[in-house]
């Protein structure tokens, strides 16, 4: 029997210009070559958006190894700063180039390539579910979240889940995410009195409001860290105001700051002091301070574990590398999976993601296909 190449599949991906939210022909792809080898496929699309789910085995059984992962890339930028094609995943050197080559359309055709080679070489007493979003680089408010939704109703769990993401800085085997820091970003609006700047005692000027502030936020310290989290920060990202006169004290200010934050808030938490630092400036300065927030994900954690040994082991005998198990970087939709079964993420070497001229090392995706094997073997041993 022939075994499934990683590699092919990678290319034949990338080849599928699946800018989020676009299919571009890469989840109909998947869906043909799992269909084939024996894997109930059902699409769970929603709102614009596709999203494949496929399962070998009976379902609802109580040992069912799950792995996520999507197919939507971020745009290519400047076309012109490309050395090869975006989109024809060439590979040079041992190196494939292409938008998706490492963030994750290697990661979907190694997880893929090694479940459909474990099945059919060595059928499980159990079941093996894939759920592909084309929504994780967008809103993802209809990816992974549609799939869950989608299982739910079906009747459809997983008992674990592993998701595919770059989790490596440097090196293949290095790190493992066991949880992920909650996103918030806030967006201020300070209105005040338009005056001339040589009258200021006319005038209430939002900018000396929004630059206290801003101040205030960013030196305040949230937190020193927890067991398992690095300390939380907050950045100012954008301070606007748009005025071209300097003779005219405005009428309104805008700000934003993000927020990546460990297990010690919440989301609510968080706003809850947000707002009121804006109301004791409105309450000084006398300045009308609106706020908005939007919560991209609570912070979590799957403690070390059953699962986490289980990658670990299986990471350390394919790379002689004793992985760390880590909760840095930004959000990955294991955020949604958390409240599903316990999730933990592996995969490639992430430097060159979201970068003019992505690229993979091709002998890293054979070795990432070996890796997921090794963890289906040894989960259903």
């Amino acid at each position: 029997m022939t075994a499934t190449d990683p590699v092919q599949l990678t290319a034949d991906l990338i080849r599928c210009p699946s800018v989020t939210p676009q299919e571009g022909g890469a989840l109909v792809l998947l869906e043909r070559v799992l269909t084939e080898a024996g894997f109930s496929c059902a699409r769970a699309d929603r709102g614009g958006v596709c999203n494949l789910f496929a399962r070998w085995g009976d379902k609802g059984h109580d040992r069912t190894f799950g792995f996520n992962g999507h197919t939507d890339v971020v745009p290519v930028g400047d076309a012109d700063a490309w050395t090869r094609d975006p989109f024809g995943a060439e590979v040079v050197d041992g190196v494939m180039y292409g938008r998706g080559a490492t963030d994750m359309k290697s990661g979907v055709a190694a997880f893929a390539a090694a479940a459909i080679d474990f099945v059919r070489q060595t059928p499980p007493d159990g079941a093996v579910v894939l759920a592909i979003t084309g929504d994780e680089e967008g809103d993802a408010i209809d990816g992974t979240t549609a799939l869950l939704d989608h299982m739910e109703a079906a009747g459809e769990r997983m008992s674990v889940c592993l998701v595919g993401e770059p989790t490596c800085p440097n090196h293949m085997g290095e790190m493992i995410k066991i949880g992920r820091r909650g996103s918030m970003t806030a967006w201020f609006t300070v209105t005040g009195v338009q005056g001339h700047s040589a009258y200021p005692h006319r005038a209430n000027n939002p900018l000396t409001g929004m630059a206290r502030l801003m101040d205030r936020l960013a030196r305040h310290t949230l937190d020193e860290g927890s067991a398992h989290f690095d300390a939380s920060t907050l950045a100012i990202v954008t301070i606007d105001t748009g005025n071209p006169a300097t003779n005219v004290i405005p009428a309104q200010s805008r700000a934003a700051v993000n927020i990546r934050f460990n297990e010690l808030h919440s989301g609510a938490s968080l706003t809850d002091w947000l707002q009121g630092e804006a109301d004791r400036l409105s309450e000084e300065l006398g300045l009308r301070v609106e706020m908005e927030v939007k919560i991209s994900g609570e912070s979590f954690i799957t403690p070390p574990g059953a699962l986490s040994d289980l990658v670990s082991a299986a990471v350390q005998t394919e790379t002689n590398q004793l992985p760390e198990l880590s909760t840095t970087g930004g959000t990955s939709d294991a955020r949604f999976i958390k409240a599903h079964c316990p999730v933990v993420e592996f995969g490639l070497v992430g430097k060159t993601m979201h970068q003019v001229d992505e690229c993979v090392e091709v002998a890293q995706i054979h070795q990432l296909k070996s890796i997921y094997t090794r963890i289906l073997q040894d989960y259903f041993a």
